[in-house]
Parts: structure tokens; sequence; C-alpha cells
């Protein structure tokens, strides 16, 4: 077996799109579905975010003493989008959730999802199974539902942490040029979790819906709040803001770059120790081991 663990080393300066094409298949990012990138949905970070970036990145930032000018280089433009503290965070996202009651088209939405969480709360421990399961179901209701799989690489520049993220979207379409987009998170309120919260982030956590169904515009303004409220209470904590859950990282989430697919299976990456051609040598994989012919 020592021959056939020196073959396995020649794989390791291959990238691992190179190394899923040995198999035949694509890795669950790549396996289906349509890609779109940030701007398609005018999504490109404003120069408030790009500042509010930099700014997580200096230590030496963000003092107590001015507290407006905090606010204003967080992205928030104007005096009603102002919020002062996490208490005033919490009545300002509440509010933006209450507004999004008057949707019709919404309150429709959030029914039938809600009937699809019941439908397959036996799937409440695989998420991944579950979001293919409720989109499945708004699909068979008649809504433009998928699965939506964002992924973004690091920039050491810009303090921005690689990662990737899945949750639902609906598009609306109200005419041929006309079109809304909503956000399906089965697993939201949970997304803003922080060590050692003070009693009114806990407050504002407890205040967001577990289900979140919304507008995407709506969604923005809610994780710009709920992050800079999360950056208050660490601070009052002398705790420094995990890069996991700054403004950028967090707005990744749900508007970086994503493919979008309808896919009702979870794609998942091929085992390493499968191999679906046969090699001089080599007899077929066989309950997921290799064995050499020695006869």
């Amino acid at each position: 077996m020592s021959g056939f663990v020196r073959s396995k080393r020649v794989t390791g300066p291959l990238d691992d799109k190179a190394k899923a094409r040995l198999v035949g298949r694509q890795l669950s990012y790549v396996s289906s579905g349509s890609e779109h990138s940030a701007d398609d949905d005018d999504d490109l970070p404003c120069l408030s975010e790009l500042v509010h970036g930099f700014l997580e990145n200096d230590d030496s930032d963000l003092t107590h003493d001015s507290d407006l000018t905090h606010d204003s280089v967080n992205g928030y433009e104007s005096d009603s989008d102002r919020v002062d503290s996490v208490a005033d965070c919490k009545d300002f996202v509440e509010g933006i959730l209450r507004s999004g009651s008057r949707d019709s088209y919404r309150n429709l939405l959030s029914a039938h999802v809600s009937k699809a969480m019941e439908a397959f709360s036996c799937f409440i421990n695989q998420r991944p199974v579950l979001r293919r399961k409720v989109m499945s179901f708004l699909r068979e209701l008649g809504h433009n539902a998928a699965i939506c799989k964002t992924k973004w690489e690091s920039s050491g520049g810009g303090g921005l942490t690689a990662g990737g993220y899945e949750f639902i979207d609906v598009v609306q379409s109200k005419s041929s040029t006309l079109q809304n987009r909503y956000v399906v998170d089965l697993d939201f309120a949970s997304q803003f979790e922080i060590a050692r919260p003070t009693s009114q982030f806990s407050k504002l956590l407890h205040s967001l819906p577990r289900v979140f169904v919304g507008r995407s515009e709506d969604l923005k303004t809610i994780v710009k709040s709920i992050s800079d409220a999360s950056k208050r209470s660490l601070k009052s904590r002398e705790l420094s803001l995990p890069p996991w859950r700054k403004n950028r990282y967090m707005q990744n989430k749900w508007f970086g770059p994503y493919r979008r697919t309808v896919n009702p299976s979870p794609a998942t990456p091929p085992s390493v120790d499968v191999v679906k051609c046969r090699c001089v040598g080599f007899d077929d994989a066989v309950n997921g081991r290799l064995f050499v012919r020695t006869r």
C-alpha cells in the first residue's frame, strides 16, 4: 500500500477543482445552478461600507467620546438610520420587520414557509436537506424559489475573511423589467450570536425571527444595524469583534457573489477514497477502499 500512498501525494499541488475532475465530479459549490455576481443585484459595497471595513481593522479607531462620528462612518446615511445604542438598534430592527408585514406577497411567502417548516420538521437537524425540502415545497406552490450559495475569497487589505453560506431566495417578477428578491433564511437569528452578550444585545437577539422572510433591501439594513450593535456590545465587555461578525463578512453571507440552483438534493463533495476510473494495477473501488491486484 506504500506505493498507493506515494501516488496520492502527486495530487498535492492540484487545486480543489482539478482534484474533483479526477473522479469525474465537481465540488458542491460548482455542481449546478447559475452564477451571479454581487453587482447583479446592485450589491457592490458603497464608499461608507468600504470605510467601515477599513476602520474595523484599525486598532486605534472608534473611541467612546464620539458616537456621532462612529455612526457616520458606519454607513448610516441619515438621522433616521442612526442607531445610538443597542436598545435603539432593537427598536430600529423591529420597525423594519413590522414594515415588512405590510407586504402582501411577503406575508403569503412567509405563510408557505411556515407550512413547509412544519411539514419537514423531521429534518430540523439536517439543514442542507431542510433547505432543499422547503425550496422544493415553495416551487410546487408556484414561487420562483432556489438555493443560493454564496462564496467569497479573503481580502487581506480589506480585512475580509473567506467564507460561504447557503439560504433560499425567491424572485417575484412584477413585470418584465421589475423584480423583487426575497430572502428566506431558516436559521437567521443564530447567525448573530456573540460571546458574552450584554443584556440589551440578548434582548435584540431574542427579538429576531428564527426564520427570516423578507425583502433583500430590508435584510441589508438589518444586518448592518445588528453588526454595529454586536460591536458595541463586545466593546462594552472589552472584547474585540471577531472577523466573522464584522459587517462586511455578514453582508457577504447574503449579498456576496452567489450560485443559484434548484437542485432538490444537496450536492456533496466526492469522497477522497473513491476512484471512478480504472487504473493499471488497481481494481474498482470496493466498499470505499482500493485494493492492489496481487495475483
